[in-house]
């Protein structure tokens, strides 16, 4: 017999194994970070997600800018840079509050549902 199938065998065949079972589930333990932990890491999700949307919001409005710049100029390739910020501008934004959304949702859960 193999060491896996002999060791599986001693395990169910454990008379103590049921009375552990009949003990029932871990009680009810809600996790909580500390309070000193709580504050500073809420305030530093919120001003990372703050801050990186003020920074996708100036990269579309210089993309803006440029598109206007290069339209106006006929430079053609000022306008394609500034379409493309404009883009990478929306996709940055859409990713920040995606991810920000996340993580405050993960961490709000194990912080008791505050």
């Amino acid at each position: 017999m193999s060491q896996l199938m002999q060791t599986l065998h001693i395990v169910t065949s454990d008379p103590h194994l049921h009375t552990l079972a009949a003990d029932g589930p871990v009680p009810d333990v809600v996790p909580n970070l500390p309070k000193d932990v709580d504050r500073p890491v809420d305030k530093i999700l919120g001003w990372t997600a703050g801050l990186g949307l003020a920074g996708a919001v100036m990269g579309g409005l210089l993309g803006w800018a440029a598109v206007a710049v290069g339209h106006n100029s006929e430079r053609a390739s000022l306008a394609a840079r500034g379409k493309q910020g404009i883009l990478w501008s929306l996709f940055g934004a859409g990713g920040i509050g995606l991810t920000s959304a996340l993580v405050l949702t993960f961490f709000n859960l194990t912080n008791g549902g505050k």
